[in-house]
């Protein structure tokens, strides 16, 4: 950190020198504007930005046949959510077909991202989102409410033996995952731009609290898909009928919790918060009741219904880790 002392001209205006270094980064030459951004905890942002563009990046992978197909996805999602504008596949050869067919999968995978130049040897996809129009807190909700119903159709598939149903839900996890990666493109464009939490109307430590919760509730879509997954392995076997009402009733709590945290997230209400954790423990009771009994069960019935038992438990528990960051994050802005 330099320090520099304030100093008065003309008798009331207050000067502070530059860096050099910084300003020989930034290209700035007399005269130029800088832009003075003013952030909630105190401090000055000063920055040569001041048109309110989105700062636009470019990242480049060199691609062929021998490509490995699952690390080339992956390199894709990490650039989309490390926030760059464009993504450019090159080849020094003609472009493999299964690399086409996986930027098809890719863009209809990452919201926003579509292809906008093609060649022989290259492809380039774009971010046309305009993350100001994706606001976080409605990406949430949409998360909330798929990832609870994918729970629900879980459990019913486990009633009613349904393997419809149990896929169904099972595929609507990929809805899911899409939506995390937007909040987590949308924070990491924070962090990197000021100008755009000014414009999102986000502080940097509200977009980073969003962002935890975001995975949270991926991860309890995570559980209700190892739920439907499970009551596929059940489809052929008649479930022992005290034991998948319990199993209901759990299911019911965990999502009872999961609600009650999503209002208390959605409020900043932190007593909803602190009252909703007290519930979790009797969700653990439940569940350490159904794992004594599938003890009885042959290892078919045992081990998924072991597993189901396991996942509503991480449901409320990971539910209580949403109300446990409302606590955290309210009582901070509160200070």
């Amino acid at each position: 950190m330099e320090i520099r002392k304030v100093q008065i001209t003309g008798g009331s205006s207050y000067i502070v020198s530059l860096p050099k270094q910084w300003i020989k980064s930034a290209n700035i030459q007399k005269n130029d504007p800088v832009g003075l951004i003013i952030q909630p905890d105190g401090s000055l942002l000063i920055t040569p930005k001041i048109s309110g563009e989105s700062t636009h990046r470019t990242r480049v992978f060199e691609v062929g046949a021998a490509t490995d197909r699952t690390y080339l996805l992956r390199l894709l999602v990490g650039a989309y959510i490390a926030g760059f504008t464009a993504i450019r596949l090159e080849s020094r050869g003609r472009l493999p077909p299964f690399i086409l067919q996986l930027v098809r999968e890719f863009t209809q995978m990452a919201i926003g991202q579509e292809v906008v130049g093609e060649t022989d040897a290259s492809i380039t996809i774009k971010d046309l989102l305009n993350p100001v129009e994706m606001p976080f807190e409605n990406t949430i909700r949409r998360m909330h409410l798929l990832a609870r119903g994918m729970q629900q159709d879980a459990m019913a598939a486990v009633r009613g033996r349904d393997a419809a149903l149990a896929g169904n839900a099972v595929v609507r996890k990929t809805e899911v995952d899409r939506l995390h990666w937007l909040v987590a493109r949308q924070h990491n464009l924070i962090m990197i731009d000021a100008a755009l939490s000014r414009r999102m109307d986000i502080p940097v430590t509200r977009a980073a609290y969003y962002f935890q919760v975001s995975g949270i509730i991926e991860r309890i879509a995570d559980h209700a898909t190892r739920v439907a997954q499970n009551a596929l392995g059940l489809i052929d076997r008649e479930a022992e009928a005290a034991t998948l009402d319990l199993m209901e009733k759990a299911s019911a709590l965990a999502l009872e919790i999961f609600s009650w945290s999503m209002e208390a997230f959605y409020t900043g209400d932190i007593k909803k918060a602190n009252a909703t954790l007290q519930r979790v423990r009797d969700l653990e009771e439940m569940t350490r009741d159904i794992t004594a009994r599938v003890l009885r069960f042959e290892a078919v019935a045992a081990i998924p219904t072991g597993q189901i038992a396991e996942s509503i438990r991480r449901i409320g528990e990971y539910s209580g880790n949403i109300s446990e960051s409302v606590i955290n994050y309210t009582v901070g802005e509160e200070t």
